[in-house]
């Protein structure tokens, strides 16, 4: 059942509206969109899903989103952005988009209906498996990501996918099959809207859940953050202070101290240990604060 390029009812009049009318009507449709993921069914495959992810990690495995137009690009996306969040490597989380990285701005013509292509991009970044492989696809049946699965599985890789449709063709191919279904688009199949919106939630919430799990976090707090410019130098200090109950000055000083590493500086105060003593404590607790305060 294709939902993702049926007519949605609601807005069958939109060209007729005015510009506010036309607002309401798509911000209406976009509330739906969150209560979607409330579903018990998804939940507990994304919690299965996850845990197998932290399991990759904590092997050197790494995370790969596989996807087409705006599934690929929101792929992507999450995956650039857990850099300077959580201060993994590149590649622990990356993201591959049909046609390479000029679709990411460029639509190239038939990229997403290749059976080959996939293959060859996986090859490349030498996946093992280890790794983890997620196919996105709002339709549930692009060639690309279907075909990422299928030769992730051949090499023995856990795959899930995240589709919004339901019974969807890539679903078949995934471990952990993710169907999100939203509903018909006001613009009917703009999958970059609703469908988007979901799998942008769905990936937040896979790579976030992940990095808490790894101890990228001290409470709600990003201390793996790195501090590349002027905006993230003052928030890393700002997260020392927090943490550590310490005024934004002495966590200043720690913050040098510690080579700018606000979980080293935070671990320095809250012990009282220098820098080389709080690094070798988060080693062996593979990151994580919390196991050193208690």
């Amino acid at each position: 059942m294709n939902i993702t390029e049926k007519r949605n009812k609601n807005s069958t009049h939109i060209d007729e509206c005015e510009t506010k009318d036309i607002l309401k009507i798509i911000n209406q449709e976009d509330q739906t969109v969150p209560k979607v993921l409330d579903d018990e069914k998804i939940l507990n495959t994304m919690t299965k899903l996850i845990n197998e992810i932290v399991k990759s990690f904590q092997k050197n495995g790494h995370l790969i989103y596989v996807g087409a137009g705006t599934s690929g690009r929101l792929g992507i996306l999450d995956a650039s952005e857990c850099v300077p969040t959580f201060g993994v490597k590149p590649t622990m989380i990356q993201g591959l988009i049909a046609g390479g990285n000029k679709a990411l701005t460029i639509p190239v013509e038939g990229a997403e209906d290749s059976l080959t292509q996939a293959s060859m991009d996986l090859q490349k970044i030498n996946l093992n498996k280890n790794d983890i492989v997620i196919g996105i696809a709002a339709s549930g049946h692009t060639p690309y990501a279907i075909s990422a699965l299928n030769y992730a599985n051949d090499i023995g890789c856990t795959t899930g996918s995240i589709s919004c449709n339901p019974d969807s063709e890539i679903s078949k191919y995934a471990d952990f099959p993710i169907e999100a279904v939203v509903g018909p688009e006001v613009v009917t199949g703009s999958t970059r809207m609703k469908s988007g919106t979901v799998q942008k939630l769905i990936l937040n919430m896979i790579s976030t859940t992940a990095m808490i799990r790894l101890g990228k976090t001290y409470s709600n707090l990003m201390v793996d953050l790195q501090p590349t410019n002027h905006k993230l130098v003052d928030r890393a200090i700002r997260i020392i202070s927090e943490a550590a109950g310490i005024s934004y000055e002495l966590a200043e000083k720690y913050f040098q101290e510690s080579k700018k590493q606000p979980k080293v500086a935070i671990l320095m105060v809250l012990c009282k240990l220098n820098r080389g003593e709080a690094e070798k404590k988060l080693r062996e607790t593979k990151g994580r604060i919390a196991d050193n305060i208690k």
